[in-house]
This record gives C-alpha cells, structure tokens and sequence, in this order.
C-alpha cells in the first residue's frame, strides 16, 4: 500500500511537471506568433493611400511583409495596424522625418453633381453569358472616392510637407449610367502614334465583356468625322476590333482640326450617346475639355474620358504615353543602319538621323541611350553651337579622327532659332518648322570641305516610320490600363477626366490640370540628360542652357 501511495504521487508530480512545461512551451510559441505576425504587419509607406490608410482595415486581403515579399491576410484576420506599430521602427529601416502633412486631391468632376445617379452594383462578367446572374462576380478590388495616389513622392528633410494627389484608377462599387442601355463614342485625333489601335480595342472590349455595353460607335477621321459625311461612323464590336492591335495606326483613321463644338454636341444629343472617349494629344484634350464644358451647361448626362496620346512623351503629370516605348524602339534600328552607313562610307562618313521631337527631345534621347551607337544628340531643350571649342564642328572633327565615322542624332525642333521660320501652320495650329535634317547636312558638308576633310554625310528621317508601327508587349499592356480605367471612370459617372500612369499607378487626372502641365520638356540638368552626355562624350556647356547670348556666327 505505502508502495502504491508512493507510485500514485510521484506519477501525479511527473503530470504536473509535464503541464507546466507544456505551457510553457504553449505560451513562448504563442509569444513568437504574436511577435511573428507583428513583424509582418509593420506599416510600409506606399504611394497609394485612403483617408483610413494604416488606421483602419485594410481593404485589400493583401500585404507586403517587411521583406517585401506579397502575402496574404491570415484568415480571420482584421488587418488593423496598431498605435504601436505606427512608431516602430521595422527591422532594417532608420526613422527619417520627412513628412507629409497637407494633401491636395486634383478635383475630377462627376456628373452626380448635377444629375442622379443610378448607383446599380457594379459587377464584372465572368463567362461569355453576361446576362445570366449567376454568371457574374463581383470585382476582386473595388476603389473608393478616398483612394488616391501621391504624386509628390521624391522627398527630403526640406520639403514643403504637403503634396499633390490624383484619384486612383479602376471600377467604382457602384455605375452612373445603366450599361444596358448605354451609348458609346471613340475617336481618334491628332497624328499616329503606336498603340491607337489597343487603346480602341481595349475600350471596347471592356464595354463588351465587363459592362454589357454593345452600342459603341468609332468616329472616324478626328473630330472631323463628327460632321463630314463623306466618313461615316462605324460599329466596333468585339468581331471588328479583335484583331487590330497586331496593325499600327488606327482603324478609325485620324487627322487634325475639325473641332466644330456646335455639330459635335448635336451628333451626340441625336445619337443618344451618354459616354463618349477621346484619344489625343494636349490639344486635342482642349477640345475635350470644351465638350465636357458644353454638355454640362446644356443639362446633357454625358461622361467625356480622354486618353493621352503623343509619340515625343511631352505630356505632362503621367509618367510615360502610350507608344512612347515602341517608337524609341523603332528609331534605335534606324540609328543601327546610320551606323553600318557611316561605317562603310570611306575614308569618312557622317550619317544623321532625324527623329520626332517638336518642342521636347525624349525619343532622340532615349534612343540615343538605348543604341549606344550615337555620338551627338541634339534636342530643342539644349542650346548647340556649331563653331567653336565647345561647338559640334570640333567634336566632330575629334570624332572622326578617332575612328573616322559619325552618327548624329537630331530632333525635329532643335536649331529652331537659328533656322528661318516657315511662317506656316498645321491644321492643328502647330508650327510647321523648317526642316533642321537637311540645315545641319549642309552645314557640315561645307565645315568639312573648308578644312580639306571631303566626307560623305547622308540624312536619314525615319520619322513617319517610327510612329506607324503596332505597339510592342509593354505599351499594348499599358494601352489596355488606360482603356479600361477610362471605361471604369466613365461609367462610374466621372466626366471632364483623363487617365494616365503617375508613379506607375492609374488615376484619374482632371482634364486642366493634364493640359496645364503639357507639352513638358526634357529637363537639361536631368539625370537622363547627363546620361547622354556621358554616352556621347559631346560637348555640354551648361551655362549657356538659360542664355540667348550665343552670337550668330557660332552657328
């Protein structure tokens, strides 16, 4: 018995041992979860914010840990982000104050302002039977008013802590208008640029297939196409555009001119459109502007969404236009053949390549980084010399007898105020500029005859041809964000608007506001700049960039 009661109490202390160290085990691992799962849930700073973001649950059922890999909520999880965690410092950062206190949200109009809107739920399609409930699901993400992204976001200790804001592209809960019974319109203005027919195709594609729209009509012809009957209207369905985006240019066709508001307003009242989406470029969105103006003082319930359009990326506020890659692309194989040209050309040989610039040097310089072939660029932005030690005579000279061939790279607009004007304009208004190829061709073959050099310079102007060609992987990816977020916008009822990339996220960006800032230019104190300056080895005298002193002789 003695030996019984001994066994039943050493057998109860080895019980009791075993649950403390149980739970004590239970509590460190509890602990390490805890602990584990606040290290994952440190806020990061995006530029992408909602007036509840790092207070409130998360509207999306992803996060990003602090090693930057992409995970997932745990399930049940509410996603709020503690006082605690708001001033701790995550592992591998330092606390900078750089702050911003102060943000100024660009103003998008909406057509609820002055009409009700029908406010039906907005789901997207998931199957070719769109008008089978069953068949529809409601979008992965759904973005609010209060989404918005920051557009100031390179920062230091000194500055200004307020920055602006852009609403954030993408479908809205609710719709403005009732997509069943909708009427859309797409035009095209302006010149050609890579990419014209994504755009097109994907705005009708996404009517189609996420809203159920199937009245679009295509203007062709640029705003003329609005009045000119000798170009009638043409149906887009999903079977006619299903294939365009493998053609450059566009299957509307597109010009400049023609803005005739009075006729455009009364194609849209008698077609009965409520949604009307404009391609183009700074001046065409002026006019987009207009109409947007005009419909809104006559009572029309119609939403006008642009889409910025322009081959030399001279559109201010976005990041990049469409097709802007594609042409860079396509003027680098132009500058490969001025090279094996010049090479070939003994005992020397110049060749200069001519590409699109009017007032900004974007794809003559990008071009020239992306080739590595070229030896001087030259861009309306960066005043040139010709004569002189820091002229282009001298560095070409130098380059020649180096290795006794030459690639010079200009855009359209530069020497633009040594050469005589035209004195002509378009039919968009813009200047017609001098021809500055065949200016410098002459110029240089006459530089090289004085000082007993004969070379052989050749003029290459593949200008036409860059912006023809059907948009590479990145810009029809890119044309297909910004159709469906015009789309997604429209139909949510904002109006007057266009969209566009600003620090790689979509938004919507009020039409003024876009136009105000264009046509940008390339900075001549910029990194990209200073780039082609080293690549190059040409001749960069900064001082003279904010100077008209130069003397006529110098060129």
């Amino acid at each position: 018995m003695v030996w019984l009661r001994r066994t039943t109490c050493e057998s109860l202390v080895l019980l009791l041992a075993t649950l403390c160290v149980a739970h004590t085990f239970i509590n460190s691992c509890s602990r390490a979860l805890v602990q584990r799962q606040q290290s994952l849930f440190q806020p990061i700073v995006f530029p992408r914010f909602n007036q509840g973001s790092a207070l409130k649950k998360a509207s999306s059922s992803s996060y990003f840990t602090t090693s930057g890999q992409n995970s997932t909520w745990p399930e049940g999880g509410e996603g709020f982000v503690s006082d605690e965690m708001l001033l701790t410092t995550p592992e591998g950062y330092d606390l900078l104050e750089v702050q911003v206190v102060k943000t100024f949200l660009a103003k998008v109009p909406h057509l609820s302002s002055k009409f009700k809107s029908l406010n039906l739920p907005n789901k997207i399609c998931t199957s070719q039977i769109c008008s089978v409930d069953e068949e529809e699901s409601n979008y992965g993400e759904i973005f609010k008013a209060d989404d918005i992204v920051l557009a100031d976001i390179i920062r230091n200790k000194g500055s200004v802590p307020t920055s602006r804001a852009f609403l954030r592209g993408g479908p809205r809960g609710t719709l403005h208008f009732d997509p069943k019974v909708s009427r859309a319109a797409i035009v095209t203005c302006g010149g050609l640029c890579p990419g014209l027919n994504d755009v097109i195709r994907e705005i009708v594609m996404c009517l189609n297939n996420n809203y159920d729209c199937t009245r679009i009509t295509g203007i062709r012809g640029g705003y003329n196409g609005f009045h000119d009957p000798t170009i009638p209207p043409m149906e887009l369905t999903p079977e006619v555009v299903k294939d365009i985006h493998h053609e450059g240019g566009t299957i509307l066709g597109s010009a400049r001119g023609g803005f005739d508001l009075e006729k455009i307003i009364n194609f849209l009242v008698e077609g009965e459109y409520n949604q009307l989406y404009i391609i183009g470029g700074d001046g065409t969105h002026r006019g987009a502007h207009v109409i947007a103006e005009e419909v809104q003082k006559r009572g029309l319930n119609i939403a006008v969404a642009g889409v910025p359009k322009t081959i030399d990326n001279d559109i201010g506020i976005i990041d990049q236009s469409f097709g802007f890659g594609t042409s860079v692309e396509a003027a680098q194989l132009a500058i490969r053949s001025a090279k094996i040209e010049a090479e070939c050309s003994l005992p020397r040989g110049i060749v200069i390549v001519k590409l699109m610039g009017r007032y900004s040097g974007f794809i003559a310089s990008h071009a020239t980084l992306g080739s590595g072939d070229v030896d001087l660029c030259l861009v309306p932005e960066v005043p040139f010399r010709l004569k002189g030690p820091l002229g282009a005579y001298a560095h070409l000279e130098a380059v020649m007898a180096l290795k006794g061939h030459a690639v010079v790279v200009v855009a359209e607009g530069a020497g633009e105020k040594v050469m005589e004007p035209t004195g002509e304009l378009d039919a968009g208004g813009n200047r017609i500029l001098p021809d500055v190829g065949e200016w410098l061709q002459k110029k240089l073959k006459k530089h090289f005859e004085e000082i007993g050099l004969p070379t052989n310079i050749r003029l290459i102007n593949p200008s036409y041809m860059i912006r023809s060609v059907s948009a590479n992987s990145a810009d029809s990816l890119y044309c297909l964000g910004l159709a469906q977020n015009a789309v997604h916008g429209a139909m949510a009822g904002y109006t007057g608007f266009s969209v566009g990339q600003v620090n790689n996220q979509m938004v919507f960006i009020p039409i003024p506001v876009l136009t105000a800032a264009s046509p940008r230019t390339l900075d001549p104190r910029s990194r990209i700049w200073d780039c082609v300056v080293s690549d190059t080895r040409q001749p960069n005298d900064i001082r003279s960039y904010d100077s008209d002193s130069e003397e006529e002789e110098d060129w």
